[in-house]
């Protein structure tokens, strides 16, 4: 997998400290994610909605993490936020220790192309181009040469290595998902963002999807943020955080779905700041 994926492996031991005094433990000191101050304001005056209420996050590399919360607790915003997908109206973002909230557009898109995956509950495959094609595509549109020996391997790491040549309409929609999965780890990218991934799959689907980000985590030294309201999927995660009207409010470790849904339940409001501490610096 490269030296930069054998030296994520030996980091993903560290995942679980990574919110400790705000410190990360990827790569030359620097956390896959940081999120300092970040606030998101849409609106003005008596009519402004206050989406992230100042976040501080640390998540190191080589760690799955899983956001829930009530609906309008700013989990999308967060994932938006912290992806580059939308700026924040205060406070910083860092991706593997690169200042991204005053990156000019084109620079943006750049990075994003060619260090970060995305996996949508739509999948969002192109009809017209087949499986080895829409795995490419990251490369295509960074301006890469296509490597058409990686689109093979990521295939087979999510089964599908002998569908390369079909087109989206001819698979399944759990195939399809692992085609978006491989899409999104083609680039070797600093950090994979999943916004309901399995929203649209079965529980079958889903669970066999939900244990290829498992594994790249684990095999691969990937660094999955994963949005879901399934306290199953989340399950998976080493941390599950919880928002509540646009700050973070609680969080499990390694929790079964059973304990996570009892959490999800007390959430009524935010707690203090100071409960949490620990967690954000």
């Amino acid at each position: 997998m490269g030296l930069r994926r054998s030296k994520r492996r030996n980091e993903s031991a560290a995942a679980g400290a990574a919110y400790d005094h705000g410190q990360g433990h990827g790569q030359g000191g620097a956390a896959a994610v940081e999120l300092r101050g970040v606030r998101r304001q849409y609106g003005t005056r008596r009519g402004a909605v206050h989406a992230l209420r100042g976040i501080d996050l640390v998540l190191a590399h080589g760690s799955f993490t899983a956001v829930m919360g009530p609906s309008g607790s700013g989990k999308s915003t967060f994932l938006q936020c912290a992806a580059g997908l939308d700026r924040p109206t205060e406070g910083s973002v860092r991706l593997g220790g690169t200042e991204i909230t005053g990156m000019s557009e084109n620079k943006l898109t750049l990075l994003r192309r060619t260090r970060l995956g995305f996996v949508f509950q739509a999948f969002n495959l192109l009809p017209s181009l087949t499986v080895e094609q829409n795995v490419l595509l990251p490369m295509r549109l960074a301006g890469e040469r296509p490597d058409r020996r990686r689109a093979a391997e990521v295939l087979t790491q999510v089964g599908l290595g002998d569908k390369s040549a079909r087109r989206p309409s001819e698979l399944s929609g759990g195939q399809q998902q692992r085609v978006a999965l491989a899409r999104a780890l083609v680039t070797q990218p600093d950090v994979i963002f999943a916004d309901e991934p399995t929203g649209a799959l079965d529980t079958t689907t889903a669970s066999e999807v939900l244990q290829l980000l498992r594994s790249a985590v684990d095999g691969l030294g990937a660094t999955v943020v994963m949005v879901t309201h399934d306290p199953i999927a989340a399950a998976y995660a080493d941390r599950v955080l919880f928002l509540a009207d646009g700050s973070i409010v609680d969080s499990l470790d390694r929790a079964d779905p059973g304990t996570i849904a009892d959490r999800m339940r007390s959430l009524t409001a935010p707690a203090p700041a100071h409960t949490y501490a620990g967690m954000v610096a």
